[in-house]
């Protein structure tokens, strides 16, 4: 009548963690909803559900290149393709589970299968691919402002806005309302930056799904690939990779992008707890 969870944190972007390795549980919407509730429930922005690749629909074709699925969800129970953060506090579960040790592994994710290296200091770093520039203009605005955004896909859509000071993103409560409809068809993780010194930039974000959250990690990925663009800045011309140090609001990644288009993320990740969910309340919860 219960069921195993762990709470976890990488930069403060905070999840519940529900390992399932036969995926056995049926994780609705509305069950995942219940679970990240910050007053009736557990509280997070999403949800990593842990499943073996050979076990899970979607990943069954991914199983040879990586034993582990992150079945992640967002805070209102809608799936989305990825999640950097996400990736590392998953990887954390697993060496904390005894699955994997310090050193490469490799998670499957709904964005593809994600290179990890848990470090000796505790930091994780995930090769987050390359990021997508679609073409077009772009804005976001919040009240009577509008600014220009970078659209950058990093297996997510993100657009990312070069503000002044981050107050000027408001309370980020709900979607900041951005134009043409037809850039992100399927809403958008926003991103409002300001410079903080020689690539050094600083950031909050809305993550569809969720509202403002402490951290996003492929939303810091957008954000170098735009400061770098803006900046001047392209390894795949250049050769020669450029790293950027971005600030969220629960802490400090590190991003780099090499000129073979491969973006590293590095950064900490936390377990904090572990406890167990009472089958019944989460049964009532979503009736």
């Amino acid at each position: 009548m219960s069921i195993p969870f762990l709470k976890g944190h990488g930069t403060e972007n905070d999840f519940v963690i529900v390992p399932d390795p036969g995926n056995a549980l049926d994780l609705t919407p509305a069950a995942v909803a219940a679970l990240c509730d910050r007053r009736a429930g557990i509280g997070a922005d999403g949800v990593l559900h842990v499943v073996r690749s050979a076990a899970h629909p979607e990943a069954k074709g991914m199983a040879a290149d990586a034993e582990w699925f992150m079945d992640y969800r967002n805070g209102d129970g809608s799936i989305a393709e990825m999640c950097g953060n996400g990736v590392r506090v998953f990887a954390r579960y697993l060496q904390h589970a005894g699955h994997v040790t310090e050193g490469d592994l490799t998670v499957a994710t709904r964005g593809g299968v994600k290179t990890v290296h848990i470090a000796k200091d505790g930091d994780v770093t995930v090769g987050m691919g390359s990021a997508r520039l679609p073409e077009g203009d772009v804005t976001v605005s919040v009240g009577d402002r509008t600014w220009p955004a970078r659209n950058v896909n990093m297996g997510n859509p993100h657009a990312v806005a070069f503000v002044a000071d981050l107050a000027d993103a408001g309370d980020l409560y709900t979607p900041p309302p951005f134009s043409p409809p037809s850039a992100y068809p399927e809403g958008v993780n926003v991103e409002f930056v300001a410079d903080r010194g020689p690539r050094h930039v600083a950031m909050r974000v809305h993550e569809r799904g969720s509202g403002e959250t402490r951290s996003c990690g492929t939303g810091a990925c957008a954000v170098a690939v735009a400061a770098a663009r803006r900046d001047g800045a392209d390894p795949s011309v250049t050769g020669t990779p450029v790293t950027y140090t971005v600030d969220v609001p629960g802490g400090r990644l590190v991003i780099t992008e090499r000129p073979d288009g491969e973006i590293e993320m590095t950064g900490p990740a936390v377990i904090v707890a572990t406890g167990e969910i009472d089958a019944e309340w989460l049964e009532n919860a979503v009736r």
